[in-house]
Formats: structure tokens, C-alpha cells, sequence
């Protein structure tokens, strides 16, 4: 399986990962504006809520690995209390509260570095065995090819199923938020969620 490595991943995203016993990372790719590689969606008292991840931008194209973060105002500050703000009254919130905390406090340089030490802590945290391994030269095929996953302008809905969100009486059920927000509804849970979801990938 290979797929890019994003910022809190999306839970479909963690749904291929439950189903596997090895991942590859895309990192010899050109990097691409406005997919999940710098951004992801958590559910906030307003809805459906936009975090991202500043860079640099390069004057010309350059590999994603080459990106660097924009450390030029305090968004980890930012990224960190809007999810405290979200979620600080969901159930399982404040056991993983601290764990994350190293996410919003490290300045990695590169921002896939910072995208491979948040998957690093999410996989502790949802306690899930599997290895990974970065890709050395671009790979124009694979036997399981996920990286369109990356594309958070996709229109594509899976029918996820549903669990507890906080906000769901005010706007219903969202699917496919950052998996932020499963973990924090379904705790210990959230992984027996993930391997249960009947997802047929393109």
C-alpha cells in the first residue's frame, strides 16, 4: 500500500492503514498546494472547521520533502487551542491530550518530517501494528495505490459509519474528519472502528 503522508490524517485514510500490515510513504513527489499533505478538518462548534499548515512556498516546483514550514507566527498555538476548543468536553479528549502536545511544540524544519512524527504518535496512540517505509524514487505503480487519498478537494464519500460527535445535534454526523475526531469520541475504540469499516478502495 502506499499513500502520502498528511497532517492528522483523515479517517479513511487510518481505514486503509487498519487493513494493512505495511505502508509505504510517497516522498519523491512534486509537492501540490491545497491537499491534505498541509491540511485537515476537525468539528468545531461552528461545523465543519479548516486547520492548515503555512509553508514556504518555493519559487519553483519542488519535491514535497523539500517543503518547509512557515514558522513566522505561532500556528501550532493556534492549531492546538482550536482543537481543545473542539474537543476539550469530548470523552476521550484528555487522555490523549498530552501525547499530542510534542506536535504542537517541536518546529520540525521539513514538513514531512512533521507529517511522519504526527502519523508516528497516532499510530501509538491508536495502538496500531503496522510498519512503514519511504519510497526512494517516485513510483508510477503499485499493487495498492492510495495516494489519490491526499486530494482533499475530492467530492468521494464512502458511507463510513457513523459514531458520537459532539456538534452532531446542531449539524449532524460528518464523516471523514481528521481522525482526531475519532479518537477522541471512541477512544481505545476507535481502532476496532476502523477495522470494521467495509471500504471498497478505487
Amino acid at each position: 500500500m502506499i499513500l502520502h503522508p498528511t497532517y492528522f490524517p483523515s479517517i479513511l485514510h487510518y481505514v486503509a492503514l487498519a487493513q494493512s500490515n505495511k505502508v509505504v510513504f510517497e516522498v519523491e513527489d512534486n509537492y501540490q498546494k491545497q491537499t491534505y499533505r498541509t491540511r485537515c478538518y476537525i468539528y468545531g462548534a461552528n461545523g465543519r472547521q479548516l486547520l492548515t499548515v503555512p509553508v514556504l512556498h518555493p519559487v519553483q516546483q519542488k519535491k514535497t520533502k523539500e517543503v518547509q514550514i512557515d514558522y513566522s507566527f505561532n500556528w501550532q498555538k493556534q492549531h492546538l487551542k482550536s482543537i481543545q476548543t473542539a474537543y476539550r468536553s469530548s470523552p476521550f479528549f484528555e487522555f490523549y491530550e498530552e501525547d499530542l502536545l510534542p506536535i504542537f511544540s517541536q518546529k520540525k524544519k521539513y514538513l514531512l518530517d512533521f507529517n511522519i512524527q504526527v502519523h508516528q504518535v497516532l499510530q501509538e496512540l491508536l495502538q496500531l501494528e503496522i510498519s512503514y517505509s519511504k519510497t526512494k524514487e517516485y513510483q508510477n505503480n503499485s499493487d495498492i495505490d492510495l495516494r489519490y487519498l491526499v486530494d482533499a478537494k475530492s467530492k468521494e464519500t464512502y458511507n463510513l459509519g457513523s459514531y458520537f460527535q459532539i456538534f452532531s445535534d446542531k449539524y449532524g454526523f460528518m464523516e471523514n474528519l481528521s481522525i482526531l475526531d475519532l479518537l477522541f469520541m471512541e477512544g481505545t475504540n476507535a481502532l476496532n472502528y476502523l477495522e470494521q469499516q467495509q471500504v471498497k478502495f478505487i
